[in-house]
């Protein structure tokens, strides 16, 4: 399946032969949304937490006789019904990730990048470079792309590269390298920017 290749100015430079394989599967919700809940459970910090039994502070003397005093029977000052206690079955600190079979990440992902395509929302560019690394000309590129909430994915985006840095003023436009590409960032925002090297790079990924 071929597409179009247009430049920074939204000016044609050419087409290019897409791996129906990889951009061309049937939409699949079922396997996006496994692997969104995946992905969204591994950012989870699960760092909250409260005080069980054996993290209040106090003694664990028996704070009156059991008999003749009237009240209840009671052992512990850090037990639950007492303020300042602890709280039973709470919250603590671990990790909310769990396994997913590669097979279905892979195939996420394919999935992602074939919805994109097939709603017409992903743009191959020649390049996409910003000389001066200032905002104000990376919006001047996106307004002509016509894509001001858009993710690019290009071969290198370290935090040197130029685009990286005029972008990190924008909250609706995001960068990430050809490895770092998954399905959360992709179906979140409304178009796709690949470079052509990029799509090169996830084909040999994704084969």
């Amino acid at each position: 399946m071929k597409i179009d290749v247009i430049n920074i100015e939204a000016k044609k430079a050419g087409d290019i032969e897409l791996n129906p394989e990889i951009f061309g599967l049937q939409p699949r919700v079922d396997i996006l949304s496994r692997v969104i809940e995946w992905q969204l459970a591994k950012r989870r910090s699960g760092n909250h937490k409260t005080k069980e039994v054996g993290d209040v502070r106090g003694s664990t003397r028996k704070i009156y006789r059991q008999k003749g005093t009237g009240n209840a029977r009671h052992g512990s000052k850090r037990q639950v019904q007492f303020r300042g206690g602890c709280v039973v079955f709470g919250p603590v600190v671990r990790s909310h990730a769990y396994s997913l079979p590669k097979k279905v990440r892979k195939l996420g992902l394919k999935i992602a990048l074939s919805a994109k395509t097939q709603a017409g929302e992903l743009i191959v560019v020649d390049s996409f470079k910003v000389a001066t690394g200032k905002t104000k000309d990376l919006l001047k590129i996106i307004t002509a792309l016509q894509a001001p909430n858009a993710l690019l994915i290009d071969a290198i985006a370290n935090s040197d590269n130029p685009v990286v840095k005029a972008a990190a003023n924008l909250e609706k436009f995001d960068v990430l390298p050809h490895n770092g590409a998954n399905v959360y960032d992709i179906m979140r925002k409304e178009k796709l920017i690949v470079t052509k090297e990029a799509i090169k790079a996830l084909e040999e990924r994704l084969k």
